[in-house]
């Protein structure tokens, strides 16, 4: 009998062990994943659809989803002066967001065109997230619990474009620049940073803006 219940005891022993063990592991996890960016995960389903998740999809070929900023690619072959506008996608959210913070509609898409290129699902290696490519931390500060989320996303750039415009008094190039390297690295310089990374982007940028600013009476 002895025996017996001496073998209970250590089974119930391990058992406790095992589950204070994953209960940390699964802590350890948790934590993990607050510091580093979301993955985002792209698969086809048994019916050929495309689908993307934020969970490691099981059972299925998958490919983590990454995007570079669009317009900041120094030897891209783009003819800036002539690629396609979209003046129509997400028009409520981006007209709503850029009247409510007081800035030009016609700026915001310009930086959503050179971030995403008006993809929501845009993903950077860097952690960058969604249309107007919020990080992680930005987002939080700006109130953004979903950057994948369209309306959220552009709620939360457009309040973060406005308040660069406000700092750097209506100033587009300044503000531009700000958004791709940092308020820390346009003091540092006293203006745009000589990063070619963000020269081309502010030049682009401006580039965007003028033409979808001729077409404003259209995405109103």
């Amino acid at each position: 009998m002895k025996v017996l219940l001496n073998i209970r005891w250590r089974k119930t022993l391990a058992y406790s062990l095992a589950l204070i063990f994953l209960s940390l592991l699964t802590a350890g996890i948790s934590v993990a994943a607050d510091k580093n960016p979301t993955n985002i995960y792209t698969y086809k389903s048994s019916s050929g659809v495309t689908s993307f998740s934020d969970i490691e999809p099981l059972d299925v070929d998958f490919s983590r989803y990454r995007f570079d900023c669009y317009a900041c690619k120094v030897d891209s072959l783009i003819d800036w002066r002539q690629a396609k506008l979209y003046l129509q996608p997400y028009k409520s959210d981006i007209n709503q967001a850029a009247f409510k913070h007081g800035i030009d509609p016609a700026f915001v898409r310009a930086v959503i065109h050179a971030e995403s290129h008006f993809n929501p699902r845009a993903v950077s290696k860097q952690g960058a997230q969604g249309l107007m490519q919020l990080m992680p931390a930005t987002a939080r500060e700006l109130g953004v619990k979903n950057s994948l989320s369209a309306q959220q996303n552009i709620n939360g750039g457009v309040k973060h474009l406005a308040r660069l415009l406000r700092k750097y008094n209506g100033d587009n190039n300044l503000a531009a620049a700000a958004y791709n390297a940092g308020e820390g690295a346009v003091k540092r310089h006293g203006g745009i940073p000589p990063y070619k990374e963000t020269q081309v982007y502010v030049e682009r940028v401006g580039i965007l803006h003028q033409r979808y600013g001729r077409f404003s009476h259209v995405s109103h």
